[in-house]
């Protein structure tokens, strides 16, 4: 259980903190540690700003212009411009929680002492989040190199007092009203913190954390569905056995394949078929081969949170204060290690629904699904059954291969060619968000086929696991009939799939699935 306040300090966020700040509203606090090491660089940036020599992001200008030295009597200036020019977001907004997430992200940056900021920008942010005020940031506008400039650059205007932010409500207003009404003053920017705001890979961190956190629960739900059509398609469970799963010991295998056993343990229905007079001895690769797909699907998702977890511990931004007052430049801000597994993600993400679409066509095909109606239909000819529900998930998934094609494969050069090569990293994070929503509709529409499936095979019941499923889906959808409105029931399947309710059902029964 993670507290509903969050301290920020130099240590780095887990992921369970990430996801209560950004969906579940928990507030922040600034730890004193975190006052003290950001007071102490602060002063040390302070005195090399009063030197007579030029020191990168303290009194120079930026990126291609880093070689003008700035008079004193502009730096206040240069502050301004930088978090105005590069407020050059274009596009729908980006969601609330994404928001969240890189606001939490850069304050704990800002929190490690690495940057130099005053301590009063550190609680200025702290105090929007705790406030439930949320920037308005763009869709497009980063290259994920230096960092996510364009939407931090919209987080780093509300701190000024300027743009356009939602408040707690959602209610869209000018961010002076918002912080008037809130209390919360703006913030007089110093030398090097315009910089410090937007140089950090914070967004598309946020959304691999929020992607991961997702992606979990719905491999969970994609084991529930295979384990469901297996038992509807009247398939064998043998396949699944763990001396046959020890001969290729990868552990995402293992571990869905141990899901299917205790879904499938107990099931009339698996037992009807069972004994010599059964001729099932191999299933389609689609049945016989999930826990190989939806395992390896796994295993790229804890690589990608070890890379997550790595990227948590850093404070990404250029040039950083060094603990022994060094004032360096460097690369860290390049997006290309969050990049890649953002785009790895969508790969399998993609196969995993490609193979959930398959499953359930064999359900719906007369020829293919062992003695069920042709698309589970009530009086095929007159009705359709869930005909066009597989040509949605059909669409889905045909999206979801486009997807699955690399952002961080492209770069285009930027900054008369001082930012010469970058990351895509931004990007990869967005079509990574389209990719599990749309996961997330697929393995719905295969879990309430399958809910189908399985009541048309009564008398003989579903194994304890997946007869709860079906009951927890009866509550809001309704069993085998006439054709009816089908997009409310995929909705609410929908619904059910993401917030882990028909997983929590299945788990009811026979305890924590892996």
């Amino acid at each position: 259980m993670v507290d509903t306040n969050i301290e920020v300090g130099p240590e780095p966020l887990t992921f369970d903190q990430v996801v209560a700040v950004a969906r579940d509203g928990a507030t922040i606090t600034l730890t004193g540690e975190a006052l003290k090491g950001m007071a102490a660089t602060r002063a040390h940036i302070d005195e090399l700003s009063a030197r007579p020599t030029p020191v990168y992001g303290v009194s120079t200008g930026f990126g291609a212009l880093a070689t003008r030295h700035i008079a004193p009597e502009l730096r206040a200036k240069l502050q301004l411009n930088i978090v105005r020019s590069h407020a050059a977001g274009s596009g729908p907004e980006v969601e609330r929680e994404v928001v969240r997430a890189m606001m939490l992200l850069r304050l704990r940056t800002l929190a490690s002492g690495r940057t130099g900021v005053q301590p009063v920008t550190a609680q200025t942010l702290a105090a929007l989040l705790n406030a439930g005020i949320t920037p308005v940031v763009h869709e497009h506008g980063s290259l994920g190199c230096s960092g996510d400039l364009a939407p931090l650059a919209h987080v780093a205007l509300a701190l000024i007092g300027e743009g356009f932010v939602r408040d707690a409500a959602g209610e869209l207003k000018p961010t002076a009203d918002a912080l008037a009404e809130a209390g919360i003053s703006p913030v007089a920017l110093g030398e090097k913190e315009g910089l410090a705001l937007l140089n950090g890979t914070d967004g598309m961190l946020g959304m691999l954390v929020l992607a991961i956190r997702d992606l979990h629960r719905l491999l969970t739900a994609a084991d529930v569905a295979a384990a469901m059509t297996v038992e509807a398609l009247l398939g064998t469970d043998r396949v699944f056995a763990a001396d046959l799963q020890d001969l290729r010991p990868h552990p995402g295998q293992a571990t869905s394949a141990a899901n299917l056993r205790a879904l499938l343990d107990d099931s009339e229905i698996m037992e009807s078929h069972r004994g010599p007079d059964c001729t099932r001895v191999q299933d389609a690769y689609s049945l016989r081969c999930s826990p190989q797909v939806n395992g390896a699907a796994r295993d790229t998702l804890a690589h990608a949170e070890l890379v997550a977890s790595r990227e948590l511990a850093s404070a990404v931004d250029n040039p950083v204060v060094l603990p022994d007052g060094r004032v360096e430049s460097n690369g860290n801000f390049h997006g290309a290690p969050v990049a890649y597994v953002l785009d790895f993600l969508a790969i399998p993400a993609a196969d995993v629904a490609s193979m959930s679409e398959r499953r359930t066509d064999r359900m719906l095909d007369k020829a293919r699904s062992f003695g069920l109606p042709p698309f589970l239909a009530d009086d095929p000819g007159v009705d359709s059954g869930h005909m066009i529900a597989q040509y949605t998930q059909a669409a889905i998934v045909s999206e979801l291969k486009r997807l699955a094609a690399p952002a961080s494969a492209d770069s285009i050069p930027s900054s008369a060619m001082q930012e010469d090569h970058v990351s895509m990293g931004w990007n990869a994070a967005r079509k990574l968000r389209r990719t599990v929503d749309g996961l997330a509709q697929v393995v719905a529409i295969e879990i309430l086929t399958a809910a189908r499936a399985l009541d048309l095979r009564t008398p003989l019941r579903p194994g304890p696991a997946t007869g709860a499923v079906v009951a927890k889906l009866r509550e809001r959808v309704p069993g085998p009939g006439p054709d009816r409105y089908l997009a409310p029931e995929i909705a609410a399947a929908t619904e059910l799939v993401r917030n882990g309710d028909l997983v929590a059902a299945a788990e009811s029964v026979i305890g924590p699935l892996s």
